[in-house]
């Protein structure tokens, strides 16, 4: 009987291990005899990015995915033998997750690197910097100029797209929790605004203009003389962000990214994106991902 209960014992063992040693959507760069995240990739000639539909970053029109981030990650991957992407809508506060999760193999939404974000994903290096901008009521009637506006009158509300970075920036400004609202996405903050269910909304400055030329409204205004805050995470550092599982396929992106900015096609799809290659690119010996990561670049 006891010899029973050892051989039970080592076959539930083997079981377990066996089981602890896949990945639970089999993209681990360490799953023990499979293939890695960039070889799986290579092989179907296939990779899913996910997005949250903010121009001019990644966004869908008539059916096809476009913007900087979409457009340097499929150089980018192209140069990895990675021709075919496919995508994966979701807002933005679950493109993290979803990459964790296996939902898409990278996040391609321009998103800024943050040090908190830094913890659960593992970010490529910077492809693009940028500042903010503010849409308010026409006439601006409470004269806001600056984040310190908004928390200097208690009674303006300001809404934001759901994860964004300017939740934290708005808070670092003073401006109280209790005035910030949230939408799903940048056409939900502009129509709250429009209606008068906000007095102002802000996002990236290149979103929030892009938004505010095509949202086409008489009800609202952008405001050209913004003040840019001066806090950390300003300018902000947009970057491809893979799962924390997959360090080969972000180094070998980073690697081919850099020939990229090297050789001058970022700056070009940067520019045909409508950002500045002067003001927006971020050169391979400028802001590096570690050093955001860590808060040294602020």
């Amino acid at each position: 009987m006891k010899k029973i209960s050892i051989f039970l014992a080592g076959i539930a063992f083997l079981l377990l291990a066996a089981c602890g040693s896949s990945d639970s959507n089999g993209s681990d760069d360490n799953a023990a005899g499979g293939a890695s995240k960039l070889e799986e990739l290579q092989e179907n000639g296939t990779v899913t990015v996910g997005f949250a539909n903010e121009a001019p970053y990644a966004y869908e029109e008539d059916g096809e995915l476009k913007g900087a981030a979409v457009d340097i990650a499929t150089a980018v991957f192209a140069e990895l033998g990675v021709d075919n992407v496919e995508s994966q809508l979701a807002d933005f506060s679950q493109l993290i997750p979803g990459v964790q999760a296996g939902q898409f193999d990278v996040v391609t939404a321009g998103m800024a690197i943050q040090p908190g974000r830094c913890e659960n994903a593992l970010f490529g290096e910077p492809e693009m910097q940028y500042g903010e901008g503010l849409v308010v009521q026409a006439g601006n009637p409470h004269g806001i100029e600056s984040y310190k506006d908004i928390a200097d009158n208690p009674d303006i509300t300001v809404v934001v797209m759901e994860g964004a970075t300017e939740i934290g920036f708005l808070e670092s400004e003073g401006v109280d929790p209790n005035q910030i609202t949230t939408a799903p996405d940048i056409a939900s903050t502009f129509s709250a605004v429009q209606s008068g269910r906000a007095d102002a909304t802000t996002g990236t400055e290149m979103t929030v203009r892009m938004a505010f030329d095509s949202f086409d409204s008489d009800a609202i205004e952008l405001v050209e003389s913004f003040e840019q805050p001066d806090i950390e995470g300003v300018p902000s550092y947009g970057a491809a962000a893979f799962s924390l599982n997959n360090e080969e396929l972000r180094d070998a992106y980073n690697e081919k990214l850099a020939e990229l900015k090297e050789n001058g096609t970022v700056e070009e799809l940067l520019e045909a994106n409508g950002f500045s290659a002067e003001s927006n690119s971020v050169p391979t010996d400028g802001v590096t991902t570690e050093q955001v990561c860590s808060g040294e670049a602020f």
